[in-house]
Protein backbone atom coordinates (compact mmCIF):
# COMPACT_ATOMS: atom_id res chain seq x y z
CA UNK A 1 0.00 0.00 0.00
CA UNK A 2 1.53 3.72 -0.77
CA UNK A 3 2.37 5.31 2.34
CA UNK A 4 1.53 8.56 3.09
CA UNK A 5 1.83 10.88 5.50
CA UNK A 6 -0.92 12.40 7.99
CA UNK A 7 -1.55 15.45 6.34
CA UNK A 8 -0.89 13.86 3.08
CA UNK A 9 -4.24 11.59 3.88
CA UNK A 10 -5.96 14.57 5.38
CA UNK A 11 -5.16 17.04 2.09
CA UNK A 12 -6.11 13.99 -0.17
CA UNK A 13 -9.21 13.65 1.59
CA UNK A 14 -10.42 17.10 2.30
CA UNK A 15 -9.92 17.22 -1.50
CA UNK A 16 -11.85 14.56 -2.91
CA UNK A 17 -14.73 16.11 -0.40
CA UNK A 18 -14.39 19.35 -2.13
CA UNK A 19 -14.65 18.23 -5.33
CA UNK A 20 -17.94 15.68 -4.81
CA UNK A 21 -19.42 18.07 -3.18
CA UNK A 22 -18.72 21.18 -6.22
CA UNK A 23 -19.75 18.23 -8.68
CA UNK A 24 -23.34 17.85 -6.47
CA UNK A 25 -24.00 21.49 -6.67
CA UNK A 26 -24.13 21.32 -9.90
CA UNK A 27 -25.83 17.58 -10.89
CA UNK A 28 -29.34 17.17 -10.43
CA UNK A 29 -32.60 17.29 -12.19
CA UNK A 30 -31.91 20.62 -13.58
CA UNK A 31 -28.00 20.27 -13.97
CA UNK A 32 -25.69 23.14 -14.37
CA UNK A 33 -22.80 24.01 -16.53
CA UNK A 34 -19.58 24.82 -15.30
CA UNK A 35 -20.03 28.40 -17.66
CA UNK A 36 -23.06 29.10 -16.22
CA UNK A 37 -21.92 28.37 -12.55
CA UNK A 38 -18.81 30.49 -12.69
CA UNK A 39 -20.66 33.21 -14.18
CA UNK A 40 -23.02 33.17 -11.56
CA UNK A 41 -20.50 32.57 -9.07
CA UNK A 42 -18.72 35.74 -9.71
CA UNK A 43 -21.75 37.78 -9.70
CA UNK A 44 -22.83 36.89 -6.27
CA UNK A 45 -19.35 37.30 -4.75
CA UNK A 46 -17.75 39.98 -6.78
CA UNK A 47 -21.02 41.32 -8.23
CA UNK A 48 -19.10 41.63 -11.52
CA UNK A 49 -21.06 41.83 -14.88
CA UNK A 50 -22.76 39.08 -16.38
CA UNK A 51 -24.12 37.43 -18.88
CA UNK A 52 -27.19 35.85 -17.35
CA UNK A 53 -30.57 37.19 -17.25
CA UNK A 54 -32.32 38.38 -13.68
CA UNK A 55 -34.79 35.42 -14.33
CA UNK A 56 -31.74 33.00 -14.42
CA UNK A 57 -30.26 34.27 -11.48
CA UNK A 58 -33.44 34.08 -9.45
CA UNK A 59 -33.89 30.42 -10.58
CA UNK A 60 -30.44 29.38 -10.29
CA UNK A 61 -30.41 31.37 -6.51
CA UNK A 62 -33.80 28.89 -5.33
CA UNK A 63 -31.73 26.10 -6.83
CA UNK A 64 -28.11 26.35 -5.37
CA UNK A 65 -28.95 28.54 -2.21
CA UNK A 66 -32.16 27.26 -1.30
CA UNK A 67 -32.15 23.57 -2.27
CA UNK A 68 -28.96 21.92 -3.10
CA UNK A 69 -26.63 24.07 -1.34
CA UNK A 70 -27.90 22.90 2.37
CA UNK A 71 -28.50 19.67 1.83
CA UNK A 72 -24.89 19.68 0.81
CA UNK A 73 -23.65 21.43 4.28
CA UNK A 74 -26.11 19.09 5.63
CA UNK A 75 -24.81 15.89 4.50
CA UNK A 76 -20.88 16.84 5.30
CA UNK A 77 -22.07 18.03 8.68
CA UNK A 78 -23.91 14.93 9.79
CA UNK A 79 -21.87 12.39 7.95
CA UNK A 80 -18.31 13.81 9.83
CA UNK A 81 -20.61 14.26 13.02
CA UNK A 82 -21.88 10.74 13.44
CA UNK A 83 -18.61 8.89 12.16
CA UNK A 84 -16.64 10.95 14.52
CA UNK A 85 -18.67 10.45 17.23
CA UNK A 86 -18.68 6.67 16.41
CA UNK A 87 -14.93 6.71 16.61
CA UNK A 88 -14.76 7.71 19.81
CA UNK A 89 -16.81 5.43 21.51
CA UNK A 90 -15.37 2.26 19.95
CA UNK A 91 -11.73 4.08 21.23
CA UNK A 92 -13.59 5.02 24.53
CA UNK A 93 -14.98 1.42 24.96
CA UNK A 94 -12.66 -0.49 23.33
CA UNK A 95 -14.88 -2.11 21.17
CA UNK A 96 -15.73 -2.32 17.85
CA UNK A 97 -19.53 -2.78 17.79
CA UNK A 98 -20.02 0.54 19.59
CA UNK A 99 -21.96 3.27 17.49
CA UNK A 100 -22.63 6.73 18.22
CA UNK A 101 -26.34 5.03 19.97
CA UNK A 102 -24.59 3.64 22.45
CA UNK A 103 -25.65 5.48 25.73
CA UNK A 104 -29.14 5.94 24.30
CA UNK A 105 -29.06 9.13 22.57
CA UNK A 106 -30.63 8.29 19.09
CA UNK A 107 -33.35 7.17 21.34
CA UNK A 108 -33.83 9.72 23.51
CA UNK A 109 -33.83 12.45 21.01
CA UNK A 110 -36.10 10.36 18.54
CA UNK A 111 -38.42 10.56 21.54
CA UNK A 112 -38.13 14.04 22.45
CA UNK A 113 -38.58 14.94 18.25
CA UNK A 114 -41.84 12.54 18.85
CA UNK A 115 -43.10 14.24 21.38
CA UNK A 116 -42.58 17.67 19.95
CA UNK A 117 -44.71 16.50 17.12
CA UNK A 118 -47.58 15.62 19.31
CA UNK A 119 -47.34 19.04 21.08
CA UNK A 120 -47.07 21.35 18.84
CA UNK A 121 -46.52 22.63 15.35
CA UNK A 122 -43.23 24.95 16.10
CA UNK A 123 -39.99 23.24 14.35
CA UNK A 124 -37.87 25.26 16.64
CA UNK A 125 -39.10 23.00 20.04
CA UNK A 126 -39.36 20.00 18.17
CA UNK A 127 -35.44 20.48 17.74
CA UNK A 128 -35.34 22.03 21.03
CA UNK A 129 -37.25 18.85 22.98
CA UNK A 130 -35.21 16.34 20.15
CA UNK A 131 -32.09 17.74 21.56
CA UNK A 132 -33.26 17.94 25.38
CA UNK A 133 -34.10 14.36 25.72
CA UNK A 134 -30.70 13.08 24.02
CA UNK A 135 -28.81 14.61 26.52
CA UNK A 136 -31.26 13.76 29.26
CA UNK A 137 -31.07 9.65 27.57
CA UNK A 138 -27.22 10.36 28.30
CA UNK A 139 -27.46 11.47 31.45
CA UNK A 140 -29.95 8.88 32.70
CA UNK A 141 -27.21 5.92 31.25
CA UNK A 142 -24.75 7.81 33.15
CA UNK A 143 -26.58 7.67 36.34
CA UNK A 144 -27.19 4.17 35.70
CA UNK A 145 -23.40 3.02 35.28
CA UNK A 146 -22.64 5.06 38.55
CA UNK A 147 -25.09 3.31 40.52
CA UNK A 148 -23.22 -0.07 40.89
CA UNK A 149 -19.52 0.06 42.23
CA UNK A 150 -16.52 -2.30 42.20
CA UNK A 151 -17.25 -3.25 38.54
CA UNK A 152 -16.05 -2.20 35.42
CA UNK A 153 -16.70 0.99 34.91
CA UNK A 154 -17.48 0.69 31.00
CA UNK A 155 -19.31 -2.44 31.06
CA UNK A 156 -21.78 -0.73 33.55
CA UNK A 157 -21.78 2.45 31.18
CA UNK A 158 -22.62 0.53 28.60
CA UNK A 159 -25.41 -1.94 30.26
CA UNK A 160 -26.73 1.99 31.25
CA UNK A 161 -27.12 2.79 27.52
CA UNK A 162 -29.21 -0.57 26.94
CA UNK A 163 -31.54 0.52 29.51
CA UNK A 164 -31.86 4.01 28.65
CA UNK A 165 -32.78 3.63 25.28
CA UNK A 166 -35.00 0.66 26.19
CA UNK A 167 -36.43 3.08 27.82
CA UNK A 168 -36.74 5.83 25.70
CA UNK A 169 -37.83 3.69 22.58
CA UNK A 170 -40.53 2.29 24.76
CA UNK A 171 -41.63 5.65 25.29
CA UNK A 172 -41.41 6.46 21.89
CA UNK A 173 -44.30 3.73 21.40
CA UNK A 174 -46.39 5.47 23.78
CA UNK A 175 -46.04 8.51 21.38
CA UNK A 176 -46.74 6.73 18.21
CA UNK A 177 -50.09 4.92 19.90
CA UNK A 178 -51.31 8.12 20.85
CA UNK A 179 -50.42 10.06 17.94
CA UNK A 180 -53.33 10.92 15.49
CA UNK A 181 -52.84 7.92 12.80
CA UNK A 182 -53.93 10.72 9.78
CA UNK A 183 -51.53 13.40 10.17
CA UNK A 184 -49.08 13.13 13.56
CA UNK A 185 -48.17 9.62 13.24
CA UNK A 186 -47.06 9.79 9.60
CA UNK A 187 -44.99 13.06 10.30
CA UNK A 188 -43.00 11.10 13.36
CA UNK A 189 -42.71 8.11 11.22
CA UNK A 190 -41.02 9.71 8.07
CA UNK A 191 -38.92 11.74 10.48
CA UNK A 192 -37.61 8.70 12.05
CA UNK A 193 -36.93 7.06 8.67
CA UNK A 194 -34.08 10.12 8.08
CA UNK A 195 -33.98 12.95 5.74
CA UNK A 196 -32.20 16.11 4.98
CA UNK A 197 -35.13 17.59 2.91
CA UNK A 198 -35.91 19.70 5.83
CA UNK A 199 -32.19 21.85 5.42
CA UNK A 200 -32.48 25.55 5.50
CA UNK A 201 -29.31 27.77 4.54
CA UNK A 202 -29.37 29.38 8.40
CA UNK A 203 -30.22 26.53 10.43
CA UNK A 204 -27.48 24.86 8.85
CA UNK A 205 -25.12 27.39 9.29
CA UNK A 206 -26.60 28.37 13.07
CA UNK A 207 -25.71 24.12 14.32
CA UNK A 208 -23.20 24.38 12.27
CA UNK A 209 -20.83 26.05 15.07
CA UNK A 210 -21.55 24.07 17.84
CA UNK A 211 -21.40 20.68 15.37
CA UNK A 212 -18.02 22.13 13.94
CA UNK A 213 -16.16 22.41 17.70
CA UNK A 214 -17.47 18.90 19.12
CA UNK A 215 -15.78 17.34 16.05
CA UNK A 216 -12.29 19.37 15.53
CA UNK A 217 -12.83 18.99 19.77
CA UNK A 218 -13.04 15.16 19.42
CA UNK A 219 -10.21 15.32 16.43
CA UNK A 220 -7.91 17.18 18.84
CA UNK A 221 -7.98 14.72 21.47
CA UNK A 222 -7.04 11.77 19.34
CA UNK A 223 -3.72 11.52 21.54
CA UNK A 224 -5.73 10.84 24.26
CA UNK A 225 -7.51 7.60 23.16
CA UNK A 226 -4.52 6.04 21.70
CA UNK A 227 -3.58 6.22 25.45
CA UNK A 228 -7.06 4.94 26.36
CA UNK A 229 -6.73 1.84 24.31
CA UNK A 230 -4.38 0.50 26.43
CA UNK A 231 -6.49 0.14 29.24
CA UNK A 232 -7.73 2.81 32.17
CA UNK A 233 -5.04 1.48 34.53
CA UNK A 234 -2.08 1.99 32.42
CA UNK A 235 -3.44 5.47 31.03
CA UNK A 236 -3.75 6.40 34.54
CA UNK A 237 0.00 5.49 34.87
CA UNK A 238 1.04 7.55 32.28
CA UNK A 239 -0.86 10.54 33.60
CA UNK A 240 -4.03 10.94 31.58
CA UNK A 241 -7.17 12.08 33.58
CA UNK A 242 -8.94 9.14 32.36
CA UNK A 243 -12.44 10.28 33.51
CA UNK A 244 -12.23 13.67 32.80
CA UNK A 245 -10.72 12.27 29.12
CA UNK A 246 -13.98 10.24 28.86
CA UNK A 247 -16.55 12.32 30.54
CA UNK A 248 -15.25 15.44 27.88
CA UNK A 249 -15.93 12.53 25.33
CA UNK A 250 -19.38 11.81 26.16
CA UNK A 251 -20.18 15.34 26.21
CA UNK A 252 -18.67 16.02 22.56
CA UNK A 253 -20.22 12.87 21.24
CA UNK A 254 -23.60 13.46 22.72
CA UNK A 255 -23.97 16.83 21.49
CA UNK A 256 -22.59 16.11 17.48
CA UNK A 257 -24.61 12.99 17.38
CA UNK A 258 -27.76 14.47 18.86
CA UNK A 259 -27.83 17.63 16.81
CA UNK A 260 -27.49 15.40 14.27
CA UNK A 261 -30.76 13.34 15.04
CA UNK A 262 -31.96 17.13 15.22
CA UNK A 263 -31.63 18.08 11.79
CA UNK A 264 -32.46 14.76 10.36
CA UNK A 265 -33.65 12.15 12.03
CA UNK A 266 -32.27 8.94 12.46
CA UNK A 267 -29.33 8.12 10.23
CA UNK A 268 -27.89 4.74 10.96
CA UNK A 269 -25.11 2.78 10.40
CA UNK A 270 -22.33 5.74 9.44
CA UNK A 271 -21.01 5.82 13.08
CA UNK A 272 -20.23 2.16 13.15
CA UNK A 273 -18.71 1.10 9.60
CA UNK A 274 -16.77 4.30 8.49
CA UNK A 275 -14.26 3.98 11.80
CA UNK A 276 -13.47 0.55 10.80
CA UNK A 277 -12.85 0.93 7.06
CA UNK A 278 -10.47 3.87 7.99
CA UNK A 279 -9.03 1.85 10.42
CA UNK A 280 -8.49 -0.99 8.45
CA UNK A 281 -6.93 1.32 5.22
CA UNK A 282 -4.39 3.65 7.70
CA UNK A 283 -4.13 1.99 11.23
CA UNK A 284 -5.17 2.40 14.61
CA UNK A 285 -3.71 5.61 15.59
CA UNK A 286 -6.58 8.50 16.31
CA UNK A 287 -4.63 11.19 15.33
CA UNK A 288 -5.29 10.44 11.48
CA UNK A 289 -8.25 7.56 12.26
CA UNK A 290 -10.86 10.61 13.53
CA UNK A 291 -10.14 13.42 10.82
CA UNK A 292 -10.60 10.96 8.37
CA UNK A 293 -13.71 9.00 9.93
CA UNK A 294 -15.18 12.96 9.67
CA UNK A 295 -13.73 13.54 6.22
CA UNK A 296 -15.19 9.39 4.88
CA UNK A 297 -17.91 10.35 6.82
CA UNK A 298 -18.99 13.23 5.48
CA UNK A 299 -18.46 12.08 1.55
CA UNK A 300 -20.44 8.63 2.60
CA UNK A 301 -23.61 10.82 3.50
CA UNK A 302 -22.98 13.44 0.99
CA UNK A 303 -22.87 10.21 -1.82
CA UNK A 304 -25.94 8.45 -0.21
CA UNK A 305 -27.92 11.61 -0.33
CA UNK A 306 -27.38 12.50 -3.97
CA UNK A 307 -28.39 8.50 -4.88
CA UNK A 308 -31.87 8.75 -2.55
CA UNK A 309 -32.57 12.51 -4.44
CA UNK A 310 -31.91 11.09 -7.75
CA UNK A 311 -32.25 7.40 -8.21
CA UNK A 312 -35.96 7.45 -7.83
CA UNK A 313 -38.73 9.46 -9.21
CA UNK A 314 -39.20 10.44 -5.42
CA UNK A 315 -37.17 10.85 -2.64
CA UNK A 316 -35.82 7.64 -0.67
CA UNK A 317 -35.30 8.39 2.95
CA UNK A 318 -31.70 8.63 3.89
CA UNK A 319 -32.00 6.16 7.10
CA UNK A 320 -33.10 3.06 4.99
CA UNK A 321 -30.69 4.15 2.38
CA UNK A 322 -27.50 3.97 4.41
CA UNK A 323 -28.78 0.92 6.32
CA UNK A 324 -29.29 -0.60 2.69
CA UNK A 325 -25.64 0.07 2.52
CA UNK A 326 -24.19 -0.33 5.17
CA UNK A 327 -25.35 -3.79 6.33
CA UNK A 328 -23.31 -5.73 3.27
CA UNK A 329 -20.17 -3.41 4.02
CA UNK A 330 -20.45 -4.14 7.92
CA UNK A 331 -20.57 -8.07 7.14
CA UNK A 332 -17.24 -7.72 4.72
CA UNK A 333 -16.15 -5.70 7.30
CA UNK A 334 -16.28 -7.72 10.47
CA UNK A 335 -14.29 -10.58 8.45
CA UNK A 336 -11.01 -8.14 9.27
CA UNK A 337 -12.27 -6.47 12.73
CA UNK A 338 -9.86 -8.76 14.47
CA UNK A 339 -7.13 -8.08 13.00
CA UNK A 340 -7.97 -4.34 13.15
CA UNK A 341 -8.10 -4.29 16.67
CA UNK A 342 -4.97 -6.10 16.95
Amino acid sequence: MLRLQNTQWIFIGTLLLFITATLLLLWGQYPIDLDTFESYLSYKLFNTQTTLDQDTITLLDNIILEIRLPRILLAILIGASLATSGAVFQAMFVNPLVSPGILGVLAGASFGAALGMLLTEAWFMIQLLAFSFGFIAVAFSVLIGSMVHNSRSSIMLVLGGVISGSLFTAFLSVIKYVADPYSTLPAIVYWLMGSLSMAELDGVLLISIPMLVSIFSMVLMGKYFDILSLGDEEAKALGVNVKLIKTLAIILATLASSLSVVMAGIIGWIGLIIPHIIRMAIGPSHALLLPLSAIVGALFLLLADSVSRLAMSVEIPIGILTSLIGIPIFIVVLKNARAAWN
